[in-house]
C-alpha cells in the first residue's frame, strides 16, 4: 500500500544529511529498526522508490527520516536534498529485518547508523539503553550524524572511528580485527551491523572468526 505523506519540517545535521519529519498515516505502523521504501512525489521521481529507515519512535504522531544526500549523483537522494516543507514523499508499508534483540554491540558505517537510532531512542525511553554500544564509522568528523547525541545516550559505549582524519574525540583507522579485539567484551553477545555491504559482509566474517555465533549477527539481509 501507498502513503502521500507532506513534508513538514527538514533540518540540516551534517554537510550532506537532512532530518525530514513528514505527517504521519492514520494506523500506520513499524516497528524500531524498519524502513520503507521512499519516492518523491514530484514529477518524474514518482516511480523512483529508495529505501529509508524510520528514526523516529512508533508512538511519534509524525514519522522522521535522516537522510544522506549524495550530489555527485544526478538521482534520488540528490533531490531530496533540494525539498521543501510542503512537498511530499510516497511511502511504502513497513520492512526490514533489523530489530532489537538484546544487549550487544551495534556496529554502523557512515548513513547505515539510521536503523539504530530509533532502536536507541526507544530503549533510552525506557531506561534499557545500558549494556549497549555504538562502534561507527566515517571519513571525516563532519560526516558523524548526531554525534552528540550518541555522546549523551550511550557516553563511554560510543566510539566514532574515520578512516581520512585523526582529530580529538574520535579513533583513528578502520574497524578491523584489531580494532574490534580492543573494543569487544566477550563474543557471546548480539551484533548488529549496518553499513555499505561490503562492510557489513567483511565486519560479519571477522564476528565469526573470532567467535561470534552466526545467530547472534543482526544485519540487512
Amino acid at each position: 500500500m501507498e502513503y502521500k505523506v507532506e513534508i513538514t519540517d527538514i533540518f540540516s545535521l551534517t554537510h550532506d544529511v537532512k532530518r525530514i519529519t513528514t505527517k504521519k498515516p492514520e494506523g500506520y505502523s513499524f516497528e524500531p529498526g524498519q524502513a520503507t521504501e521512499v519516492a518523491i512525489n514530484l514529477p518524474g521521481y514518482t516511480d523512483k522508490k529508495r529505501p529509508f529507515t524510520f528514526t523516529s519512535l512508533p508512538d511519534d504522531n509524525h514519522l522522521e527520516f535522516i537522510i544522506k544526500s549524495y550530489r555527485d549523483h544526478n538521482g534520488v537522494t540528490n533531490e531530496i536534498g533540494s525539498l521543501v516543507t510542503g512537498n511530499s514523499l510516497i511511502i511504502g508499508d513497513s520492512w526490514g529485518a533489523i530489530s532489537y534483540k538484546g544487549k550487544g554491540t551495534f556496529i554502523a558505517g557512515g548513513a547505515g547508523v539510521t536503523p539504530f537510532i530509533s532502536i536507541f531512542r526507544e530503549l533510552a525511553s525506557k531506561n534499557e539503553l545500558t549494556g549497549n554500544k555504538l562502534l561507527f564509522a566515517n571519513k571525516t568528523g563532519k560526516d558523524v550524524i548526531l554525534e552528540s547525541a550518541f555522546q549523551d545516550m550511550l557516553r563511554d559505549n560510543f566510539i566514532s572511528v574515520l578512516s581520512r582524519e585523526n582529530i580529538e574525540g574520535h579513533e583513528y583507522g578502520h574497524i578491523d580485527m584489531e580494532f574490534l579485539k580492543i573494543h569487544l567484551e566477550g563474543y557471546s553477545q548480539q551484533f548488529y551491523i549496518c553499513g555499505p555491504d561490503k562492510m557489513v559482509k567483511n565486519i560479519s566474517e571477522l564476528l565469526q572468526k573470532m567467535g561470534a555465533n552466526t545467530d547472534a549477527l543482526v544485519f540487512e539481509k
